[in-house]
């Protein structure tokens, strides 16, 4: 087992990626705790976790809010006593067109996505570098980060934020033994890229910019997000690795 004994948390891994990965890393020895904003899905994503018999603990939380993110990693810490593995998944992506986008969908874009990141990576490096904890922090960015989309402004900006935080930390934390790494997923099957996917011409539209011409899956992020978490990445740190079918590629 590729993270047997080690503590994972995954921001948002109640849904989606996030699911994907946490169920992937309990699979590979990890105790997991998983937080996002609907205790249903919360509740459901642990329940498969322990089904498989892996330890998992579930928590709601908003990572726009210090004292909630301070409480989620405050619970992780007393029932656990570290964290070795962040993934910092949550955010959101509601598309608008730059000349309509109201100041508040900008704002809580920024506030959820990039404030959040910084909130729950600044709170679990502290603690790693309390404890001497050479542990891996990744940032769940996007290829959006990396190559502008139309529509997509507030997005786009902050996932380019993301990318230059986890190097910044990477810089500022590589002496402590502590990775901090960006994982920029394409286009993946999710319940925000339904909609598209369910448009038969419009996925047949966006199907034409991935050379590799399909939709990506949940678990193959989680593949990423496991070698990233795992010793074999030991070193890698301040990278932005796009996992996408060559939709970059197309980009550039």
């Amino acid at each position: 087992m590729r993270l047997a004994g080690k503590i994972a948390l995954v921001t948002g891994g109640s849904l989606g990626i996030g699911r994907a990965i946490a169920i992937r890393f309990a699979r590979e020895g990890a105790m997991v705790a998983i937080s996002g904003r609907g205790k249903a899905a919360l509740d459901e994503t642990a329940a498969i976790i322990r089904d498989q018999s892996g330890e998992v603990l579930a928590f709601e939380s908003d990572v726009q809010h210090v004292d909630q993110v301070n409480a989620l990693i405050d619970g992780v810490l007393h029932k656990w006593g570290r964290i070795d593995v962040l993934v910092h998944n949550a955010g959101i992506n509601a598309p608008v067109p730059f000349l309509e986008m109201p100041l508040e969908h900008w704002d809580r874009h920024m506030n959820v996505n990039l404030r959040g990141t910084f909130l729950v990576s600044q709170r679990v490096c502290q603690e790693m570098a309390k404890r001497k904890l050479q542990g891996s922090i990744i940032f769940m960015s996007s290829v959006n980060g990396l190559a502008a989309e139309a529509n997509l402004a507030h997005y786009n900006a902050s996932k380019g934020g993301m990318n230059l935080l986890a190097m910044t930390i990477a810089l500022e934390l590589a002496p402590l033994g502590i990775r901090i790494n960006a994982l920029c997923p394409g286009f993946i099957e999710t319940r925000l890229t339904k909609p598209v996917i369910d448009d038969a011409p419009a996925i047949e539209h966006y199907l034409r910019s991935i050379p590799m011409g399909r939709v990506g899956q949940p678990e193959e992020i989680a593949d990423a997000a496991l070698f990233l978490a795992s010793d074999e990445s030991r070193y890698m740190t301040g990278h932005c690795l796009v996992v996408d079918g060559g939709q970059i590629v197309k980009l550039s």
